[in-house]
């Protein structure tokens, strides 16, 4: 028969009672000699750290011990449960400065990135030229953006009956958080800004003179965008044009044929212009289907208000500005003083 020591029992009942209450005690104290407690300032002594949207809490980590802000230690997951916060770190751009404890480094993860970038899209960025800014900024996900670009469910919900969002994204220097935002924000408020634009220069009510709608005026001040950089040249380029396709002629606009032309590598050739394409100006009469890129405000106002005149072509001068004819020999005299001569002497020149 196997008899208990009643006393010792006792004594060990005590023991366990006594390891209840100090073993938490010691698991407290070892959290909290890690949690409060600086972590060595990294070799910089600010550190700016993007986090994207949707990342995991191990991504997370990673992140700060490759940046410096804290070190590796199993502890860092036990306190962000501690503090509720391990499924609620928020994304966005997060500048760390000096020594900083654990504990205030998973506060400002909870609370929210605050710094604010300038974001310039520039005048006459298309799409995946828009994309490419984001996604090398640290924004947001290019590939997420060009799908929403032309997502016709979500372009709908924007108020706008199109298949793509190609020139409704105004250029502009925006303040965002990198990597705080998602696509369909960023994208939503460069539309908006579009539309007050629009409202503004009176674009939204379309242009009746012209015959023109809100969609078309935006992509023929995408062509204007294009074709000169001077805001003095825009109202006589977009008078041009409002004349070729009041007469029905042809635009014949390079910017047009580029834009069609799938991975385009820089050289313009007379096979691309004989291609038949939706956005081949030399091959199509009026406009293409849709602007190929982002107008500003003064490509817009351009088209709303042109300049006067019987102008039918322009030509390069070379030097970033254009001569303007109203007749086509007066045309193919400028073309000859300003490029085919200037050609000739430059293969003179080659030759000496």
């Amino acid at each position: 028969m196997l008899t208990v020591n009643k006393h010792r029992f006792a004594c060990l009942g005590r023991y366990f009672i006594i390891a209840g209450g100090v073993l938490p005690l010691l698991f407290l104290l070892w959290i909290g000699a890690y949690i409060f407690t600086p972590t060595p300032a990294p070799e910089q002594n600010e550190v700016s750290i993007i986090i994207p949207p949707n990342l995991f809490f191990p991504a997370i980590e990673k992140k700060l011990i490759e940046a410096g802000v804290v070190k590796q230690d199993a502890r860092f997951l036990l306190a962000a449960h501690l503090m509720g916060v391990a499924n609620s770190l928020r994304a966005g751009e997060y500048i760390f400065t000096g020594k900083l404890s654990p504990h205030r480094v998973l506060r400002e993860l909870n609370k929210g990135s605050m710094v604010q970038r300038p974001l310039t899209i520039p005048e006459g960025a298309n799409l995946k030229q828009i994309a490419a800014l984001l996604g090398d900024g640290g924004w947001l996900n290019p590939n997420r953006f060009l799908e929403l670009s032309h997502d016709r469910e979500f372009i709908n919900k924007l108020g706008l009956n199109l298949e793509t969002l190609e020139g409704y994204l105004f250029p502009d220097t925006y303040l965002f958080e990198r990597g705080g935002h998602d696509p369909e924000t960023i994208i939503t408020t460069m539309v908006s800004q579009m539309r007050k634009v629009l409202a503004e220069t009176g674009a939204e009510s379309g242009l009746p003179q012209a015959k023109l709608d809100v969609h078309e005026i935006l992509t023929l001040a995408s062509i204007v965008e294009k074709e000169t950089g001077q805001t003095l040249e825009r109202p006589l380029i977009a008078r041009v044009f409002l004349n070729r396709l009041r007469k029905g002629m042809k635009l014949q606009t390079d910017p047009t044929v580029i834009y069609g032309i799938k991975d385009f590598d820089g050289n313009l050739t007379r096979k691309h212009l004989r291609e038949h394409t939706p956005y081949n100006t030399y091959a199509i009469k009026g406009l293409p289907p849709g602007p190929i890129g982002s107008p500003g405000r003064a490509a817009i106002e351009a088209v709303m208000r042109p300049a006067r005149g019987s102008y039918y072509y322009f030509v390069s001068k070379n030097d970033g500005s254009h001569y303007f004819s109203k007749s086509l020999a007066e045309h193919n005299r400028a073309v000859y003083k300003y490029q085919k001569r200037r050609r000739k002497h430059k293969k003179r020149g080659n030759q000496k």
